[in-house]
């Protein structure tokens, strides 16, 4: 196993740090210091070339000219806070709107727009980096936290992202990776499979926000209960605004913690994903530009040319009460886990 680092370029005058972790069987990820983005996660193929299935952008300031958040990391809450406003621990706390009157993935300064401080190791586990920040509050910041994120790539084909926070004020914690996956490195996801292990997904209005009701996926397009065929479930979002997925599933784990897998049967690649908690959200790229530099598009964007699939806590939970914990408290640090493990 290895792990090493190098200089990947500039953006906003920060000099942006590549991390390039690898295993014994040339399964690689690299993982740039601003936003924590997971730039590559790279796959071997039996002519000896690699498949990148992740979407990815040649420059770091391509990743951020756009709204949607393209493999970074996301918090201290991940999804919409309705007016900005959460209570907790009896005080209610007001954050800096940043999509209309909601804050969305950690506002304006969250984690996405970070440049952390790296340090990478190999030991019998894996080759591992781990990311670190200390989140000062500033006017109308999220409370100030301490976070670490580590993500470690082991033989068995898994990079586990550990996501580690402790506050000395009420805050909340609800991290995730928005990570866009497109598992045959091809121009569209439509001829990949997905299930998730889901029966409902949160009802949502106008501004994508909870509205604290749950819809039954079944005899529905949000049916992913078996392995279904992603074109076939966009084809049924056609009389709908978003022409495809931007949806909140709530998820029960399995006992081994798996709750969604991609496939296609064309490549047999595959990512299988792990999480503890309650919630997946999907989105099916529905909005991507033709202005977008991704290398997978050969420089452009374009609906459906990835999926992101983003492991985290039912969003808003403060506003539900039977949505979960999503509060971080003075002496009570929390962890959570996601895991993406391949199989090509």
């Amino acid at each position: 196993m290895k792990a090493s680092q190098s200089d990947f370029d500039q953006y906003d005058g920060h000099a942006v740090t590549a991390f390039h972790l690898e295993n014994d069987n040339g399964v690689s990820a690299t993982i740039l210091s601003m936003g924590g983005i997971i730039h590559e996660y790279n796959v071997p193929s039996p002519a000896g070339e690699t498949t990148n299935v992740l979407l990815s952008y040649p420059h770091t300031k391509d990743y951020y000219a756009n709204p949607f958040y393209v493999n970074m990391l996301i918090g201290p809450a991940a999804g919409r806070i309705k007016q900005a406003t959460f209570d907790v621990a009896g005080e209610t706390i007001k954050v800096t709107p940043n999509e209309g009157n909601n804050a969305l993935h950690g506002g304006p300064h969250g984690f996405s727009f970070v440049n952390w401080d790296g340090t990478t190791d190999v030991t019998e586990n894996g080759a591992t980096l781990t990311l670190h920040h200390q989140f000062e509050q500033g006017a109308g910041d999220f409370p100030s936290m301490d976070v670490t994120v580590t993500y470690q790539l082991s033989n068995d084909d898994r990079l586990t992202l550990s996501f580690s926070g402790q506050a000395d004020a009420p805050t909340l914690f609800n991290p995730t990776c928005h990570t866009y996956f497109n598992v045959d490195g091809s121009d569209t996801i439509k001829s990949q499979q997905l299930q998730l292990n889901s029966t409902r997904h949160l009802a949502v209005d106008a501004e994508k926000l909870p509205t604290g009701d749950f819809l039954d996926n079944a005899g529905t397009p949000y049916d992913f209960s078996q392995p279904t065929q992603l074109g076939t479930a966009i084809d049924g979002m056609t009389d709908t605004t978003e022409k495809g997925f931007d949806d909140i599933f709530e998820v029960t784990p399995a006992a081994d913690h798996e709750i969604a897998q991609l496939k296609s049967t064309d490549s047999n690649r595959s990512v299988t994903l792990y999480s503890a908690r309650n919630a997946l959200v999907v989105f099916t790229a529905n909005s991507f530009t033709d202005d977008m530099a991704l290398v997978n598009g050969h420089g452009h964007g374009a609906p459906w040319m990835g999926v992101a699939l983003e492991a985290q806590n039912l969003s808003d939970a403060t506003r539900f009460t039977n949505f979960g914990d999503i509060t971080l408290l003075p002496g009570e640090p929390k962890h959570y886990e996601i895991a993406y493990q391949v199989h090509y």
